[in-house]
């Protein structure tokens, strides 16, 4: 049976093969002026906004830290008085030094004072932080108890420990005379003064380091003590075997923030010489770097020599941070050589 097929007149013919090509709507458009500067938008706001965000500070430690910094360093090579022009000097204010007692006596209080109150403030520091980390009553009140001292003012501490410490009236010496002891002149004595003022940047910044030196502690994994414990070792040597070489770059890092600030110790002997602060006393038995540049630069004038004192203390404080740098670096070689002995051992 044959079957025929008509074509009606609304049916029309199958279209003609036409040539591959992109169509209407995948054909990208050239951008618009709107569109144009949308995109630019988003590339400015992309990459040139964070800067924006950031500016604030690199302008301020512009203006106030470097540009002091290198006027400083200009001014080091000339001589320089108050309401005075410059002149050209060259390295003659760093020889003038070279040849000073009275630096050469400054970087040496610097130095001592800055052991005799480093050393027991981190000790102590220690052990603070030691005691602040087991559970004890009252442990939050102990906590910011021993920060109150860092939140003292600088002033207000210094002249108290200036009355506690006078040769006259003091408590201390009463205290000496109860014991049978003859008064000490703190004041006008080097050691004494030295003392006296290092027990003053003891107080204030002990309970500071005892803090961070706490944080330190409480990120040491429990499970080494309770290791240290089962094989019977005592809270001391926990202490000794666990805690310490768990906290070696945060003691390490006290050292040389407690160091720089020895360094630079101002206030705490300023205050406690009272009117011969700047002086460093009498005989100058406590002036340190910071008292001998004050008084270069506005006692007498000389912002030259004042200067060069300045930049002196700078390359001291860059030669300690590299000495960090390299006591870090071998504590990070010996530690991956003792993990990889272990790994090769096991």
């Amino acid at each position: 049976m044959a079957t025929s097929v008509r074509a009606t007149s609304g049916d029309s013919p199958p279209p003609a093969a036409q040539s591959p090509g992109p169509s209407a709507g995948s054909r990208k458009r050239p951008p618009s002026g709107r569109s144009g500067l949308r995109s630019t938008l988003y590339r400015l706001d992309l990459k040139a906004v964070p800067y924006v965000f950031v500016a604030p500070f690199f302008l301020t430690f512009a203006a106030f830290g470097l540009f002091p910094l290198i006027y400083t360093g200009w001014l080091s090579l000339h001589r320089v008085e108050l309401g005075g022009s410059a002149q050209w000097k060259g390295l003659e204010n760093y020889t003038s030094l070279a040849s000073s007692e009275f630096f050469w006596n400054a970087l040496a209080n610097t130095f001592t004072i800055g052991v005799i109150s480093t050393v027991p403030q981190l000790l102590m520091a220690l052990g603070l932080a030691h005691l602040l980390h087991y559970k004890l009553r009252g442990r939050g009140f102990f906590r910011v108890a021993v920060l109150a001292p860092y939140a003292t003012s600088i002033a207000a501490a210094t002249l108290v420990f200036a009355q506690l410490f006078n040769t006259d009236y003091g408590l201390i010496n009463t205290a000496l005379g109860w014991a049978g002891f003859e008064p000490v002149a703190w004041e006008s004595s080097k050691w004494p003064a030295q003392i006296a003022i290092s027990v003053i940047v003891t107080w204030r910044w002990t309970g500071y380091n005892a803090l961070i030196y706490l944080a330190a502690m409480q990120a040491v994994p429990q499970d080494l003590y309770e290791a240290a414990a089962l094989d019977g070792a005592s809270r001391w040597r926990q202490f000794l075997s666990v805690t310490i070489p768990s906290i070696r770059p945060t003691i390490l890092f006290t050292v040389i923030v407690s160091t720089i600030g020895a360094t630079q110790l101002f206030g705490e002997p300023m205050l406690f010489g009272g009117s011969v602060g700047i002086s460093g006393g009498s005989g100058n038995q406590f002036q340190t770097l910071s008292l001998l540049m004050y008084e270069k630069g506005w006692v007498t004038g000389a912002l030259g020599q004042a200067s060069a004192i300045a930049w002196v203390m700078l390359l001291l404080l860059l030669l300690i941070g590299g000495l960090h740098a390299l006591v870090s670096r071998s504590n990070r070689i010996r530690n991956r050589a003792g993990r990889m002995r272990t790994k090769a051992g096991s």
